[in-house]
Parts: structure tokens; C-alpha cells; sequence
């Protein structure tokens, strides 16, 4: 037997002893392990270079095999692919880019068989401009006429001329203007031009009115004032649900409704003339508005009753938000009214190479000071398809590291596909302005599965963005036969969610977390008396030494490449231990 076959074996054998049950009010999605596909980039099955839904079905045993609860996909939609599948043009269709509704189907049914739920992305906000519900809109139809947010354009006194209704600016621009800023090193002053340009508003020339989107020109928001907006997307999640799907991912929370003022206007936001609005300027009448939670109250009532009519588990709802804390607690109740169940943690999104164990403990208290005291909810992502990937942002010698701590800390940990054999960005240049690439590519590359030709994910001569070069040495085929990869470690790590002390979060003392020095993070899970895990992390590039961080003498059971020990290894803890740089173990004791 391999040596990392035995090492998973060991593991699998103390799961086993583990015979004390897990508290019985834990729902699925509260300690899940999560698995985000972005479908265009995780397997192709009829060699056009892009992923798709059969492609999806064909991997699924590696989802089953890393031990996973539930894959979450990017959207799958009818879609002019403006902003990669987020601009919806018919939200209860699939793509052809993506396959056929009887791919869908049988893709949940094989994911089902194998245990594993699916999470929809579901893109409440807007919708295509080739929606024909935006359609419908622009020529006034019964029903339609104010499905989106339209308003009337201002005159200027002086020109007689046309002009935005106010001063709001698209979100996307912010991010655009944000990745300017990163790569050039260059900071822009921000005219009155520029502003008109970034302008969150355009305008419609048959109707003669200007439509709000948020986002891209192409995503005209929808507008929530109007019940049949509402019943509308209700009615798109009771179409998928009726399908069989599990969950689903909340898209861009903040920006559901905006501030309307009594007169029916809206209003500007406060300007700072060198940056443009939510670039240190305010985004205070276009974001995070309290009709947001709202919704989430709605749909979370209607996905309860579905759930009493139709039985099965909770079907949850994942709220992805880049916002404050305590906008986050909202979403899941205000006291009175309950909403969705997880919002996203991105706080580990924002670590970077020269982030220490102390900025990890102040980003996870950041999180659990409000969300854990107050609801008991906790997970962690720390990277996306909006962001650059943890090898690129840390380093690659801290990925274990952080898969460790990501999956050892109570709650849902979430895994971006690749993650879990480290894949770095992809080395694509995206000029600022390009038309013919994203900013955000670089973290989107196709899935590395083996050392065959374009990584195994396409047997296309070409792939919609490049493989990696280095996929030859880092794939799912290497690491699985490697005792100390990413892959083992996310897989070991992965199975101890089913062990007492990891299942034993919500009990008393079940977890604590600290950095007990700058560089090492410690997480301990604990079946009270019973079993414990100890997770100590070097995130530095020197030797670090701890002193008496417990009575007990436990066993190594889980190893990165940096450790000198040996799985089966006994260190007294009650003495002076050492770390190497860059080491991270996993310990156990029980009685």
C-alpha cells in the first residue's frame, strides 16, 4: 500500500472510532464542505475548448472522492455572455454554450446518486438587455412597463441638452478603475467626463428613458418596488427547485434596491471630486439599503414552505455580499424576520504575502465576533472568480497552510476549484479597457487534471483561455499519487469534519482559534474529555518555537511537505516544541 493510501487509511480509522454523534441540530449547510465549478473552465466533453454540464457529470466522482457536500455552479444560463454568464437572458434555460436541460437533469441526478448537492448561482439583480422581459419593458407592455428602473432624463438649463438623472456610477467601472490602479500604479483624477462615462445609467432611445444597471450597460436592474419582480423571480427559484437543485448562491446582494426619495427621485451620492464613488466616496444611496434584507426574508419564507410541502433538506441560501458586518447579520435575521442562511465570508480574500497569524486571528474575530455570537454561523472562502488565487496572493508555500486553517476553523469552508492542488492565476495580460479579455481571467483558467494535452480538460486544439504552463507538474494525476500534496492534505483535511471534535462545534469549548506567536495560527477542535484535534501553522519563512501550549501529548496525523516528522509521531506539548518554516501539522489526542 502507497504511502499516502495508508496515511488516508489512518485517517478513515480514527474517523471510524469516533462513535460519539454529532449534535443533532447541525443542518447540512452549517459545517459543509463547498465546491465552487466555474463551468467554463472545469471540464470540456465535446472538445470546443470551453467547459460544460456533461463535462461537469464526468468529474463528479472527484468531487465525491475529495468528500465534498455540495458543488456550487457559476451561471449556467441563457446568457449573450456580456459579463461571462451574468447577464441572464432567459433564467429557466440552459446555455447551449453549456449543453441542454437534459444534460442539467442528468448531471443533478449522477450528483445526487453520489450524495453530493447542487448550488445554483441565482442573479437576482439584473437581467440581459436581451431578456425579453427588458424587452417587454422598453416598449411599455401590460405588466412590463416598470419591471426595471427607469427614469426620466435631466435637462441641462444651459444646453438644452439631456443628461443622467444623477450622479450614481456603475459598480463595475469601481472594479475596472480598482485594477487600473493595481497595475499601473497610477491613480486617475476623476473628472466630470469620466463620471458621465462610468455613469450607472443609459439611455434608451425607443423608449426615451434612461434604465438603471448597476453593473454593465448590458444588465439593466431590475426593479423590486414592483411585486411582479418579485413573484417573477420567485416563481425562477420554484422552476429549479421543482428540478431538483438543492441551494442556491445569492449574486450581488448590496445592489438590489437603491434609496428612492418621497417625490419619486433619487437622489445623488456624496462626491469626493478626485475618486469616484465606493473608492473612499460613498456609495450610500446605492448600496446596502434595508428592502435588500428584505427580499432575503421573502425568499427565505418561500423556500421554507417548499420545504414543508415537499420535504427533503433546507434549501438554503448562500448570500455572496461584499459588505459591513453588521449588513451581513441582517441578511440572516433582523430579530423578527429570518433570511438566508449563509452569507459569504470574504475575509480571508484579503490576505496576501506579507499577511501573519495575527492578521488571520483578526480577520476570523472580525467575522465571528458578530456572525458566531449572534447566529452561530461561520464559513470561509478565501478566493473566487472574482479574485486572485491563494498560490498568487500568499504564495505557494502557504497554500497548505491555509487549507489547514480554511477547513480546520468551525463552519463551512469553500473550495474554488483548483484550490485543491494549488493552482496559481494563469499568466494572462489583460490591458486595462481590452475588449477581447476580463481582468478577472487570470483566475479562471481551465482545470488541471493531468500531464495529457491541455491539462485534460479540453482535447481541443485550443482551450477559451490558456492552461497554465506549469500544469505538467501540478495536476490532480501528480498529486494523488503524492503522500504530502495539496490534494491529500485537502482530502485528510476534508475528512475530519466526521470526527467528534470537528462535529462538535456548537457544544461548549467544541473550538477555539489564536495566533499564539506573529507567524503560527493554532485552531483546536474538541469532543469535550473525549477527542482532539490541535492545527499549528507557520506562516513565516523562520523557525518558530512554542512553549507548553498544552498538558497532553499527542500524534501526528496530518502532515505538510515542510514537516520534518512522520505521521504516528508522539510530541509531548507540555514541553518546548519547534515548527519549520512554512510547516503545518495536524494533532490528535483522545482518551
Amino acid at each position: 500500500m502507497s504511502y499516502h493510501l495508508l496515511r488516508l487509511f489512518t485517517i478513515a480509522l480514527l474517523i471510524a472510532n469516533s462513535v460519539i454523534a454529532a449534535t443533532t441540530d447541525v443542518d447540512w449547510w452549517e459545517s459543509a464542505t463547498l465546491y465552487h465549478i466555474y463551468p467554463r473552465s472545469f471540464m470540456d466533453s465535446n472538445g470546443d475548448g470551453v467547459g460544460d454540464l456533461n463535462g461537469v457529470t464526468s468529474r463528479l466522482e472527484f468531487l465525491k472522492e475529495l468528500g465534498v457536500t455540495a458543488t456550487w455552479l457559476s451561471p449556467i444560463f441563457e446568457s449573450p455572455m456580456a459579463d461571462m454568464g451574468y447577464d441572464v437572458a432567459n433564467f429557466t434555460k440552459i446555455d447551449p454554450l453549456f449543453g441542454t436541460m437534459e444534460d442539467f437533469d442528468a448531471m443533478l441526478a449522477k450528483a445526487h446518486n453520489l450524495g453530493l448537492k447542487i448550488i445554483l448561482d441565482f442573479v437576482p439583480n439584473h437581467s440581459s438587455d436581451e431578456c425579453e422581459w427588458f424587452q417587454k419593458s422598453v416598449r411599455r407592455e401590460d405588466g412590463y412597463d416598470d419591471f426595471y428602473v427607469w427614469v426620466d432624463a435631466k435637462i441641462d438649463p444651459e444646453t438644452g441638452n439631456r443628461t443622467v438623472p444623477n450622479n450614481w456610477v456603475s459598480i463595475f467601472m469601481i472594479y475596472i478603475y480598482l485594477y487600473e490602479v493595481v497595475t499601473t500604479k497610477c491613480v486617475r483624477h476623476i473628472n466630470l467626463d469620466i463620471r458621465l462615462r462610468w455613469s450607472a445609467w443609459s439611455w434608451n432611445e425607443e423608449r426615451h428613458q434612461y434604465y438603471l444597471h448597476q453593473f454593465l450597460a448590458k444588465q439593466p436592474d431590475l426593479n423590486y418596488r414592483n411585486p411582479n419582480v418579485r413573484q417573477t423571480m420567485i416563481n425562477v427559484l420554484k422552476f429549479w427547485l421543482d428540478r431538483g437543485v438543492d441551494a442556491f448562491r445569492i449574486d450581488a446582494a448590496p445592489y438590489f434596491v437603491e434609496k428612492m426619495l418621497e417625490n419619486g427621485t433619487y437622489p445623488d451620492e456624496p462626491v469626493d471630486d478626485s475618486i469616484p464613488p465606493g473608492m473612499g466616496g460613498s456609495r450610500k444611496y446605492t448600496s446596502n439599503q434595508p428592502e435588500n434584507a428584505a427580499l432575503m426574508y421573502e425568499w427565505r419564507a418561500f423556500l421554507d414552505d417548499y420545504q414543508r410541502l415537499h420535504g427533503g433538506d433546507t434549501r438554503a441560501q448562500i448570500i455572496e455580499a461584499y459588505a459591513p458586518i453588521a449588513i451581513l447579520s441582517e441578511y440572516i435575521t433582523n430579530g423578527t424576520h429570518v433570511g438566508g442562511q449563509l452569507p459569504m465570508n470574504f475575509n480571508f480574500v484579503r490576505l496576501r504575502s506579507s499577511s501573519t497569524a495575527k492578521d488571520i486571528e483578526s480577520a476570523a474575530n472580525n467575522w465571528m465576533d458578530v456572525m458566531w455570537t449572534r447566529h452561530k454561523v461561520a464559513n470561509w472562502d478565501a478566493s473566487n472568480h472574482d479574485n486572485s488565487r491563494l498560490a498568487t496572493r500568499m504564495g505557494a508555500q502557504r497554500v497548505d497552510t491555509m487549507a489547514m486553517i480554511m477547513h480546520a476553523l468551525p463552519g463551512t469552508s469553500v473550495t474554488y476549484y483548483g484550490e485543491e492542488i494549488g493552482m496559481p492565476d494563469g499568466p494572462i495580460d489583460c490591458p486595462h479597457g481590452s475588449e477581447t479579455c476580463d481582468f478577472r481571467d487570470p483566475e479562471r483558467t481551465p482545470m488541471q487534471w493531468d500531464t495529457s494535452k491541455n491539462a485534460g480538460f479540453s482535447t481541443g486544439n485550443s482551450t477559451w483561455l490558456p492552461v497554465n504552463p506549469g500544469y505538467k507538474s501540478l495536476n490532480v494525476q501528480v498529486q494523488r499519487g503524492v503522500a504530502r500534496s495539496t490534494l491529500q492534505i485537502t482530502k485528510g483535511m476534508i475528512a475530519l469534519k466526521k470526527t467528534a471534535a470537528f462535529k462538535a462545534f456548537k457544544e461548549d469549548g467544541g473550538f477555539s482559534y489564536a495566533a499564539v506567536s506573529e507567524q503560527v495560527f493554532q485552531v483546536v477542535r474538541t469532543a469535550a474529555g473525549r477527542e482532539e484535534y490541535r492545527v499549528l501553522a507557520n506562516l513565516g519563512n523562520q523557525i518558530e518555537y512554542l512553549e507548553r501550549l498544552t498538558n497532553k501529548t499527542m500524534e501526528y496525523v496530518l502532515l505538510n511537505s515542510y514537516s520534518p516528522h512522520k505521521n504516528g509521531d508522539k510530541v509531548d506539548l507540555s514541553k518546548r516544541i519547534h515548527l519549520m518554516p512554512y510547516e503545518a501539522v495536524v494533532l490528535r489526542w483522545s482518551a
